[in-house]
């Protein structure tokens, strides 16, 4: 008897190894990925891939998608999904765009008019989810063809006919507020920079890279609040007590219909944060835009760790997810291969990503 307890005291008190804990963590795949495909494009791609501003020209559309997909994993990890959020950039940007060309409105209250009209709907889609108990993923679907729908009509009708609402960028020209969502930070750095050699310079002393593109900030900004959001307050942990078991969150005393509306909605304003940072930086704004990104960011938060069944996953694998698809996305330019294989790499990381979370989610979990 003293045997079994003095046994089972060893089991509890035991120490798991590096390995074993390297194994538990979200992220593992995602890091694992963008090494790999970094020593592909390395042996692969021109060399001016990795040049400053070839790394700034992956991180782009990088940070566009990981904006997006950051906040589509927290919704994920609460057990949810929202398929509404590549056609919420569009009818944001629309709503942005009528906003500031149609109203002429300055950005200080265009800005938070266009996020609060994002956080309506996101709150109307986990309303729905909620009293209605149908899979989000049906409701988003339907929401996704309509707002859609609503973007078209609604550029024809506030730009005459035009599927395209142009004017943008001179009605935000020269507000105070148009460099926190467009254009480049740090630019004095980077000239003294140049100005040293430090960076590379054209022939009249320019740098070749004039700053951080700001959505590259948004992007990393963004992660850092997550991750910190999802591990060290209590509001994370009810997220992922909310998406491992609903009902057991919610008699434990976890607040989950609020913890799903409001993932809900900060899903749908970070989909109007990249809309607004991409109509300014395109000058106007379009039905097209944002075609599909839902299916990205689901992806990139998948390959970042997520499970599809909620309760597991990570900020910062889904930073690393975003990453790699910035980096194939642009890097095939600097290669030989057809850009379409890009399609091919989509289809093979989502499936090898769920692969690979399902063993982890079985290691953790213990099942067979």
């Amino acid at each position: 008897m003293t045997m079994q307890v003095d046994s089972q005291i060893d089991e509890r008190v035991r120490r798991e190894s590096l390995f074993v804990r390297l194994m538990r963590r979200p992220e593992l795949g995602a890091v694992g990925g963008v090494v790999l495909v970094t020593v592909f494009f390395l042996i692969t791609a021109d060399p001016a891939m990795f040049t400053l501003s070839g790394v700034m020209n992956f991180l782009t559309p990088a940070a566009q998608l990981g904006i997006l997909a950051i906040a589509a994993s927290m919704l994920m990890i609460g057990g949810e999904f929202d398929l509404s959020i590549g056609s919420m950039v569009a009818f944001a940007g629309l709503v942005f765009g009528v906003l500031t060309v149609n109203a002429g409105l300055p950005l200080i209250f265009a800005v938070p008019l266009t996020l609060a009209f994002a956080a309506a709907i996101g709150a109307m889609n986990g309303a729905i989810v909620l009293r209605t108990r149908l899979p989000s993923f049906i409701v988003t679907l339907a929401l996704l063809f309509i707002l859609r729908g609503l973007s078209l009509v609604g550029l024809k009708f506030f730009s005459g006919g035009s599927t395209q609402l142009r004017g943008v960028r001179e009605a935000v020209a020269g507000d105070w507020l148009a460099p926190v969502f467009s254009g480049d930070a740090f630019g004095g750095l980077f000239t003294w920079l140049a100005q040293k050699g430090i960076i590379g310079s054209f022939a009249d002393g320019t740098p070749q890279v004039p700053g951080i593109p700001v959505e590259i900030l948004w992007f990393v900004g963004l992660a850092a609040v997550a991750t910190y959001v999802l591990l060290r307050t209590p509001a994370g942990n009810w997220v992922f007590a909310t998406g491992g078991d609903s009902t057991a969150a919610q008699n434990s005393g976890v607040p989950v219909r609020r913890v799903k509306l409001t993932l809900f909605m900060l899903t749908a304003m970070a989909a109007a944060l990249v809309a607004i940072i991409t109509v300014i930086e395109a000058g106007s704004t379009d039905a097209r835009r944002g075609f599909q990104k839902e299916f990205e960011a689901i992806i990139a938060s998948v390959i970042g760790g997520c499970l599809l069944t909620g309760g597991y996953g990570s900020a910062i694998g889904t930073f690393f997810g975003a990453i790699i698809f910035g980096m194939v996305t642009i890097g095939l330019t600097y290669t030989r291969f057809d850009q379409d294989w890009f399609q091919v790499f989509l289809g093979g990381m989502l499936l090898l990503a769920v692969v690979f979370n399902n063993a982890i989610r079985k290691r953790v979990t213990g099942e067979r």
